[in-house]
């Protein structure tokens, strides 16, 4: 027993089971794994690991090693307590409305499989492949016929929409073959759109494996500047946050306009991650280091080089400006709608164990339609997505039938709304927030300070 102190134990299929630190560190996934420790991720497992035929091996052999029934961690899923709070929902399915619902999304996920809507779509993503770095192709002509500023607008719709091929390269859609996706997702990732496709892996994944929960999920952490739940207060220590602290009453007045800040963050951090990869404990980051860097260095070369060929300092800024921001805004309103308007759940809920409850209570559609499809690149359906995420976009609408009528069957709530509705829901809660800290933070410092 105390040679299996070490590492962690997740439970898959019923069987719990040891993952050893070196087993982690080899995880080609990276630190996510890490998120279901002592917790139940049978379908995270089959969400992530669809199609790859060496995880599924790998998990008989870990079965056939399985500890016993390990009472103390079943116990333990079962009395994981939420607390209501600014944002915050509580998980109050009971342990027999969470086998029902676990039941059923099996039956669900065998009846996807069952039609086909899993199977790989390479025409369909060749034609987006095309179609997509044709809008590049654009903005180079617009540029070239000295339509510059309208270039730059075309510019920033290209690298979203390249962001939603990064996207499903990433997640193992496109093909069967992961590694062809992975060689995909490098060229449309870092070199193409400039964002590191291993960064956004270790990212991204982690927001599905734990999505809206607290301390866990990174897309809900935007402190200093932005925070939705009270957790994030206990993150303003240094001078310069408490200062900011008191710009947090009306987050809601300006959250509009950081939007278009979204692509600077996004590819500082990929910068960051990058280029200290080849010191990763996580030894497919470290294989993966050169290549990675490579890609970017690549981006940012092709990028100066095409400003340098505008005629003007003037010019080259605003090109970079609007192409920069605007892709930034244009990612920003779709990955901002599905999840920032939806309640949060603690770090230790028990939600954690029932995966489709937690992506569905967690995510909000947006009203569909054919030019939706193409502009948020799918992620309309998100429900269906986080659910499904090897999914082939153009199958997310027919799943989205079925989806409904187990959402029907189970009594989770399906949202879709549309745009205006979410967004606004969105900027109540970060409302609410923003009279928290005005009432709960500032006036009781400044009582404090009175006293003193």
């Amino acid at each position: 027993m105390g040679l299996k102190t070490q590492g962690i134990r997740i439970r898959v299929d019923g069987k719990w089971m040891h993952l050893s630190d070196e087993m982690i560190h080899n995880h080609p996934g990276g630190n996510v794994i890490t998120q279901y420790a002592n917790a139940d991720a049978t379908h995270m497992f089959h969400a992530f690991h669809e199609g790859s035929g060496m995880a599924y091996k790998q998990l008989e052999i870990l079965k056939k090693q399985a500890w016993d029934k390990s009472e103390d961690l079943e116990e333990y899923i079962k009395k994981r307590d939420d607390k209501i709070d600014v944002n915050v929902s509580t998980y109050d399915i009971t342990i027999e409305q969470e086998k029902n619902i676990t039941q059923r999304f099996e039956q669900l996920r065998q009846d996807v499989h069952r039609l086909g809507l899993m199977e790989a779509k390479e025409g369909y993503y060749y034609f987006k492949m095309v179609s997509t770095m044709s809008i590049m192709l654009l903005a180079f002509v617009l540029q070239y016929q000295q339509w510059y500023l309208l270039s730059a607008c075309v510019m920033a719709v290209c690298w979203q929409q390249l962001g939603w091929m990064t996207h499903e390269f990433c997640h193992h859609q496109p093909f069967k073959n992961r590694r062809q996706n992975d060689r995909f997702g490098l060229f449309f990732g870092n070199i193409a759109q400039g964002f590191a496709s291993d960064w956004w892996k270790d990212k991204h994944n982690t927001h599905h494996a734990t999505t809206n929960m607290i301390d866990h999920d990174g897309d809900i952490d935007l402190a200093p500047l932005i925070t939705f739940v009270p957790a994030d207060l206990l993150k303003y220590k240094e001078p310069f946050e408490k200062a900011i602290l008191k710009l947090i009453p009306y987050q809601h007045l300006y959250y509009t306009a950081m939007l278009p800040v979204l692509r600077f963050s996004w590819l500082a951090q990929s910068l960051q991650f990058a280029f200290v990869q080849n010191k990763s404990k996580f030894r497919q980051y470290r294989e993966n280091a050169f290549d990675q860097q490579l890609g970017l260095v690549i981006h940012w070369g092709w990028v100066l080089f095409q400003l340098y060929l505008l005629p003007s300092w003037p010019l080259r800024i605003a090109y970079f400006l609007i192409s920069q921001a605007g892709s930034g805004f244009l990612i920003a309103h779709v990955v901002t709608f599905n999840h920032n308007s939806v309640d949060k759940y603690p770090a230790n809920s028990r939600i954690l164990n029932n995966f489709a409850a937690l992506q569905i209570l967690t995510t909000r559609n947006m009203t569909p339609s054919p030019f939706i499809d193409w502009l948020w690149g799918g992620l309309n359906y998100q429900v269906e997505h986080h659910l499904f995420p090897t999914m082939p976009r153009c199958n997310l609408n027919k799943c989205s039938v079925l989806v409904k009528q187990f959402c029907k069957d189970t009594s989770l709530e399906y949202l879709c709304d549309d745009f205006f509705v979410g967004y606004g829901l969105n900027l109540e809660q970060l409302e609410k927030m923003a009279k928290h800290v005005e009432v709960n933070v500032l006036e009781e410092e400044d009582e404090h300070r009175t006293r003193g």
